[in-house]
């Protein structure tokens, strides 16, 4: 019989002077030889890749704005928003608007959260609190917020007391409602664990239950901070006499978009900002828990 014909395939040559691939051994050209990328692209670090659709989107509005595309009556380019809170800042007002909007969102913060945690301990730990309490709080808690305001005002007047008040109705619920649900859904494995261990019910409480409710109570935290910057915003543009609010509610009457834009972007930073407080406080509390990142 003939011979199987075998057909050598000549290596080519390096037109750039590099090594040409080595014939296999059979000889055959190696095909992993010859599909190896020649360069290895270097990836950029994650926060750059992070910022790169914001800094696009700057990049196209100051053009916009600078070719006379979109008039600043419409939407101030961000060299104007930059120069309006420099402006602002070199004054001292924007100093003083703002302490006024912290010291009421957090006073807010601060009665709506221990409020939320009180109620989600007593309804969840406690069957004649949970059914005392939590439909008496899923009613409320459909009630729109900015509904509330004119009784608020007849409630509270005009000052910074219906300010606060509206504020803390709106972070109580988040806060409630992430709190409860965490408290009740506890594995039951682990409470039988404590009760290995001889924990008894306030053992278990303490040891079990509330610790165990931490991720879904900094859940809710997330949530109430948010929502207590987008009360702020509709509050302090009604009977306000400072506050970032006011200041944006004062630049409408001469329609300079440029401080309104300003405004928001200061509300989206201090959101931004109470937000990444929050992972922190998260990252100490759950160390012991690691969960899933995401890709790089």
């Amino acid at each position: 019989m003939p011979e199987a014909l075998t057909t050598e395939v000549a290596a080519p040559s390096s037109a750039e002077g590099g090594a040409a691939p080595q014939p296999h051994p059979s000889g055959l050209v190696d095909a992993a030889a010859l599909s190896k990328p020649r360069r290895t692209l270097v990836p950029l670090p994650r926060p750059v890749r992070r910022l790169a659709g914001p800094v696009s989107v700057l990049i196209v509005w100051q053009l916009l704005g600078t070719l006379g595309i979109l008039s600043d009556r419409v939407l101030a380019p961000p060299s104007a928003v930059l120069s309006a809170g420099w402006e602002l800042t070199r004054t001292g007002e924007l100093g003083n608007h703002l302490l006024a909007s912290l010291t009421r969102v957090y006073s807010g913060l601060a009665i709506g959260v221990s409020a939320g945690v009180v109620l989600a301990v007593v309804a969840g730990l406690f069957r004649l609190g949970d059914e005392l309490l939590d439909s008496t709080l899923q009613v409320l808690r459909a009630l729109p917020v900015l509904g509330l305001l004119p009784l608020v005002i007849i409630w509270f007047g005009v000052g910074e007391a219906p300010k606060i008040a509206l504020v803390s109705f709106a972070t109580l619920f988040p806060v409630y409602v992430n709190t409860y649900a965490a408290i009740r859904g506890v594995e039951s494995r682990l409470v039988e664990a404590g009760r290995v261990f001889g924990l008894g019910r306030l053992g278990l409480v303490r040891h079990v239950i509330l610790p165990g409710a931490v991720p879904g109570f900094l859940v809710g935290l997330r949530f109430a901070l948010t929502g207590a910057w987008l009360v702020m915003i509709i509050a302090e543009q009604l009977n306000a006499t400072d506050g970032i609010g006011y200041l944006m509610n004062q630049a409408q009457s001469w329609y300079r978009t440029d401080i309104i834009v300003l405004g928001l972007l200061i509300y989206g930073a201090l959101g931004l900002a109470a937000d990444g407080i929050v992972r922190l406080l998260e990252r100490r509390l759950l160390s012991w828990r690691r969960g899933f990142e995401g890709g790089q």
